[in-house]
């Protein structure tokens, strides 16, 4: 199946499944970035974020909210 096909089957769906199936899709999505977002975390990826940012709060470079 390619992503032509999916298109076409997408835009084939009668309103209430496409309902459906934007419901479906945003949870899958979500889940999808969750688990990249774990991913990211174990190997280490967005450390220097992190150590970006208790640097900018250390040196007072921040706003509280």
């Amino acid at each position: 199946m390619t992503l032509h096909d999916i298109e076409s089957a997408v835009a084939g769906l009668p309103t209430e499944e496409l309902s459906k199936f934007r419901a479906w899709f945003v949870e899958f999505d979500a889940e999808a970035w969750d688990r990249q977002f774990d991913e990211d975390v174990r190997a280490g990826r967005l450390d220097h974020l992190a150590d970006e940012a208790l640097r900018d709060l250390r040196d007072g470079r921040t706003t509280e909210l």
